[in-house]
């Protein structure tokens, strides 16, 4: 199996950079906010003169601008953990009398909890935001100051971040957007019509130029990536709007057309395209299929069917056309009798504690060296006598995530934007702008220059947490006081800081006990894969509708969830480096491509508890069979990706019955799962060998 490799469709680093910066729907519109935010908290600030305006004005950047109400949520959640913090800190000051041990035990037990909420919560960002909050609010007591000022000190933090969320909220309310449901349907379309336009011209022999002006919006949106219809497709869950009219499984949707327009935008932006009959011809066929989904009119058998490229992707436009087959093959939401129970769990039914994520050896062991790593910085730069370098803790809080690919991904990622914000913007607003600058509306400008490029940044799908370190370097360098920054150290500090930290973690997380990114692949696949074999026991339970509906909540929502986490750590797989590199890169998107199909798979077994109308389909003996024969079989494969093994495939007998083959329900349900489950079976095949 030749499977191409990430650096095949997204380039070099600098490549990747770039174009993560280009236009996408809605970016200056949230960067323009964002903007609008800063300068008004900062003016608040300045009048007012209240410290650590760093902190609040970074606030602004953690607040989501999907929608007010989320804004507002988010904001009052922000708040309730900074309120926490400060209150678990004054605990344990004064019931240790602000003892330096207590603190070095406090730093180490704050850090083991922030790495089981990472691993055992569903509110993975929680973890890492208490942690670095603690750490901070922590450090206050390291000054040897009045205890009533360290006090008023740590209530002046709370407030920093009331006002810099305050005005965040404020703008998002009166700029903001409030038509999710609108919005989500946008984007499909936008991206289908988009898809339609490139393949359209393809299968036509028209100049480059035109061609490479289609395949630009491809490229953009593909560069939006999924973060923000995954934000709106939220909204609309835990609001409970009607979802009719989106896509059966919205979750699983945006994660597919998020792959889709990662390979079309580099299939579309090759030096050289083929340009032979048969591959026009198979760009018209995807345009035309394009076509029916940004109409919703792929509903009828012959439309929706297209058989996906057999055996494995040996080009992109294979694996377009697998991605495509694989939304065709999923049901639609088309039938009016939907009431929208199969689309999305709302956040308030989602389990907090992920059930047996607690006990899970994997996960302590994660937080266990968060832990080490976090105490012997902490440790280190009172021993040296350095506080400028206590960015070394927070960075081990903000970078420490499961698996070395993610780890050497964020700590990359939190370099580069440290260095142009705090080494290069930072220390260049010292050194030239500051003897300069004489007035708040000097100041007022450079700040928001500075929030809106990193706004922008921010905005991309791929680099958006430079965006959010290159604000936060920028702030604590230049904004130290009510008066202009003088002082050059805080800069060279910051960035050593980081560099120690980055190097103590590597040794803990990639040389002492590593983690690789396609180890953690495996096991969410084969979760993926078990989920499916639940949904087929699930499906032959003999169970009532309604209760069947409700046993699969928690498994439709976690299948979805397992999706997008595994298209991240796809992401994050190109940072694994040494000999094994490649194999690695092309290790994840095999298991990409199997999750998805696998998920269609599992929608295709959904849809049959929509309506009472296809219930000969759940009781009839044959599928029975069938569904039996295919669970067996997926539960062996999920065995084989976890050991590296190969699999015995269960016979699966197709039904032969007249009434099977006449009746247009049967023949497409089972046309379209065996499709499906062979291209399982053809893809993971190769995984048995690899890393």
């Amino acid at each position: 199996m030749n499977i191409p490799s990430i650096s095949l469709r997204r380039g070099s680093f600098l490549q990747g950079f770039w174009q993560d910066l280009q236009p996408t729907p809605g970016r200056l519109h949230s960067s323009l906010r964002i903007t609008l935010a800063t300068v008004l908290a900062l003016i608040l600030f300045l009048v007012w003169q209240m410290p650590y305006a760093a902190f609040g004005l970074y606030a602004v950047f953690l607040i989501s601008r999907e929608s007010p109400t989320a804004s507002l949520r988010l904001g009052i959640a922000v708040l309730m953990t900074v309120s926490l913090v400060v209150a678990m800190e004054l605990a344990m000051v004064v019931l240790t009398d602000n003892d330096p041990i207590a603190r070095v035990l406090g730093v180490s037990v704050v850090a083991f909890l922030a790495g089981m909420v990472i691993v055992g919560t569903s509110f993975p960002a929680l973890g890492s935001s208490w942690g670095l909050l603690s750490i901070t609010v922590i450090g206050f007591w390291e000054n040897h100051l009045p205890a009533d000022t360290l006090v008023k000190n740590s209530l002046r933090f709370l407030a920093a971040f009331s006002l810099g969320i305050g005005c965040a909220v404020a703008v998002e309310y009166i700029f903001g957007a409030r038509s999710p449901v609108e919005r989500l349907t946008e984007q499909f379309r936008a991206r289908y019509e988009a898809l339609e336009r490139m393949f359209s011209l393809y299968a036509q022999e028209t100049e480059p130029e035109l061609r490479i002006a289609a395949a630009t919006p491809v490229s953009r949106l593909a560069v939006a990536g999924q973060v923000g219809m995954m934000d709106l497709y939220n909204q609309i869950v835990n609001r409970g709007l009607d979802t009719r009219a989106l896509p059966l499984a919205a979750r699983v949707h945006i994660t597919m057309l998020a792959e889709l327009m990662d390979d079309a935008a580099a299939f579309g932006l090759q030096a050289s395209l083929p340009d032979d009959t048969e591959s026009r011809l198979r760009c018209g066929r995807i345009a035309t299929q394009c076509h029916s989904l940004a109409e919703d009119q792929a509903s009828d058998l012959e439309s929706r069917f297209v058989a996906p490229p057999t055996g494995t992707s040996h080009n992109l436009l294979d694996r377009v056309e697998r991605i495509v087959s694989v939304i065709l093959l999923m049901p639609s939401s088309s039938n009016e009798s939907d009431t929208g129970e199969l689309v999305g769990l709302p956040s308030k039914k989602v389990p907090v504690i992920i059930p047996g994520a607690m006990r899970d050896p994997s996960n302590i062991a994660f937080s266990l060296k968060l832990s080490l790593c976090a105490t012997l910085c902490y440790i280190f730069y009172h021993a040296v006598d350095w506080p400028g370098i206590s960015t070394c803790v927070i960075t081990v809080m903000v970078a420490g995530l499961t698996t070395t690919g993610e780890i050497k991904q964020r700590m990359t990622h939190r370099f580069l934007g440290a260095t142009i914000g705090g080494l290069i913007l930072g220390l260049g607003t010292i050194a030239f702008l500051s003897p300069n600058m004489d007035s708040i509306t000097s100041l007022l400008i450079l700040v928001g220059v500075v929030a809106f490029i990193s706004g922008w940044v921010g905005g991309g799908s791929r680099f958006s947490y430079v965006g959010l370190q290159l604000a936060f370097g920028f702030y604590f360098v230049t904004l130290q006081g009510s008066s202009a920054a003088t002082a050059l150290a805080p800069a060279r500090d910051r960035i050593i800081g980081i560099f120690f930290a980055l190097v103590v973690m590597w040794f803990v997380f990639d040389q002492m006990w590593p983690v690789r990114t396609v180890t953690l692949m495996r096991s969410i696949l084969a979760s993926i894969l078990r989920s499916a074999v639940g949904i087929f026991s699930l499906l032959d339970s003999g169970k009532e509708r309604d209760d069947i509906l409700r046993a699969t909540e928690t498994l439709r929502d976690k299948v979805g969830k397992d999706i997008a986490t595994l298209r991240a750590l796809g992401d994050a797989a190109e940072y694994e480096f040494g000999a094994d590199r490649e194999k690695h890169a092309q290790s994840s998107e095999a298991m990409l491509a199997v999750a998805m199909t696998a998920a269609g798979i599992i929608w295709n077994q959904l849809a049959l508890l929509r309506d009472a109308y296809d219930a000969e389909l759940v009781d009839d003996p044959s599928l029975v069979q069938m569904r039996k024969a295919m669970a067996d079989t997926l539960d062996a494969v999920a065995n084989a990706v976890i050991q590296k093994s190969a699999f015995s495939a269960a016979p699966v007998i197709l039904p032969t019955r007249s009434t099977l083959i006449g009746d247009k329900r049967f023949e497409e349900y089972t046309q379209n799962t065996v499709e499906l489950f062979e291209g399982i079976e053809t893809m993971t095949s190769w995984l048995s060998h690899e890393v």
